[in-house]
């Protein structure tokens, strides 16, 4: 099998240490490897047994790399992404940068693989929020035409960076010193979150969405390739070290049975699906380093025809994000 020459910027980062782990596992054939940081501080890395030091990346440095991670900011990728792609090198973006920039595939391999190939080397992968229910329901919206989709979001604090997972044992521990929740200076959150959960992922804009919320909204119509669905979500930030969950309503323009969509759900790429109802996954037996996304309690709603329920739980750090990098990568390598 080819090997591929292989840089990851933002190696020594938690979605960098995740990617490097699923190299390793996955098996994923890298020849030279060529880790890189912000260059503000030394960092090194440990890669199939070797120790790399990282560098601050450059393009020069970057030229060297066949296939080129990003799980860095979105100036590095904006910086660095466009004019390695230019060059040929295929660059996978983990951040926000691309993901709505026309041009630039979005990409969830079980979803919409088929938007790769050679004329495209700048690759976006999505927001980790919304993977679970880009899986879990593309079937569905294939078969049955989903119109509209409702979500609560319950994402964990990983979601928002590794001194946000540090944020919340500190305010633990302080409580179970102290008695209370401490406001801390400088944190990554706008409230508390110990023994707490927030509706704001992100700023408002002036109808009062938060940041996550469009997000959702607009990528998912860019994976589905359906600028006609009608999305509206509500973001909650919720005391969970990983994995996110959702609740999610769906309707759908062509009638159907729950055990018509059950057998879809059964039959989803990248899905476990638990037939009962006592029967669902959570984040902490099911969104702790798992490569698949879980679903569970299909019912019909009560609100409306040709509405269903659905609960989702994914995780944060591998499908939705380090490892959604890897598998474009493992596709790309047998195009």
């Amino acid at each position: 099998m080819k090997k591929f020459n292989v840089a990851v910027v933002g190696a020594s980062g938690m979605v960098g240490g995740e990617l490097l782990g699923l190299l390793e596992s996955r098996r994923f054939p890298v020849g030279e490897f060529y880790p890189f940081n912000s260059g503000r501080k030394p960092a090194s890395v440990l890669f199939r047994g070797k120790k790399y030091a990282c560098a601050a990346p450059s393009l020069e440095a970057l030229k060297k790399a066949e296939i080129a991670f990003f799980v860095s900011t979105d100036e590095v990728a904006e910086e660095f992404a466009p004019r390695l792609a230019a060059a040929g090198t295929w660059c996978i973006d983990d951040s926000a940068f691309f993901r709505l920039a026309p041009g630039v595939p979005l990409v969830i391999p079980e979803v919409n693989a088929a938007e790769l190939g050679p004329s495209k080397k700048l690759i976006a992968g999505p927001n980790c929020t919304l993977t679970g229910a880009a899986v879990a329901l593309a079937g569905i919206h294939r078969k049955f035409g989903i119109t509209e989709l409702r979500l609560a979001t319950y994402q964990a604090v990983s979601g928002a960076g590794k001194a946000a997972m540090g944020e919340l044992e500190e305010e633990l521990k302080a409580y179970f010193r102290k008695g209370a929740v401490p406001k801390l200076k400088g944190g990554k959150f706008p409230r508390p979150i110990a023994f707490n959960l927030f509706p704001q992922v992100g700023g408002f804009d002036e109808e009062g969405n938060s940041g996550e919320e469009n997000k959702v909204e607009a990528e998912l119509k860019k994976i589905w390739s359906d600028k006609k669905i009608r999305i509206s979500v509500t973001a909650v930030r919720v005391p969970v070290l990983r994995g996110h969950s959702l609740a999610v309503w769906f309707k759908v323009a062509r009638p159907c049975s729950e055990g018509a969509l059950r057998k879809e759900l059964r039959r989803t790429t990248g899905l476990k699906f638990f037939e009962k109802p006592g029967d669902y996954p959570t984040p902490l037996e099911n969104g702790q380093r798992t490569e698949i996304v879980y679903a569970g309690r299909l019912r019909r709603a009560r609100t409306a025809a040709n509405e269903f329920q659905l609960w989702i739980v994914s995780d944060n750090l591998y499908k939705g994000a380090a490892l959604n990098s890897v598998q474009i990568a493992e596709r790309i390598a047998r195009l």
